[in-house]
């Protein structure tokens, strides 16, 4: 496979992978590793969010507010 990669970005990946002492080609596997990851857990985590919600398992305003002013107070 070739990805064509715009000359500015090119530049960035090959300043990036000089500075981690590695080559480009493995940051960008790695790079395209964790997105593809990232997508497979996002559209599990909205598949089991869809089931819950068609079961009437939802959460209400009240319970939602609680919770984001105990993980962000102030």
């Amino acid at each position: 496979m070739e990805v064509r990669l715009k000359s500015e970005l090119q530049d960035k990946l090959t300043r990036l992978a000089t500075e981690k002492g590695r080559d480009s080609e493995s940051l960008v596997v790695e790079a395209v590793e964790r997105m593809v990851d990232h997508d497979e857990w996002l559209m599990r985590e909205i598949e089991t969010g869809l089931a819950e919600a068609d079961r009437g398992e939802l959460i209400d305003h009240e319970e939602i507010r609680k919770r984001i002013d105990e993980r962000y107070p102030g």
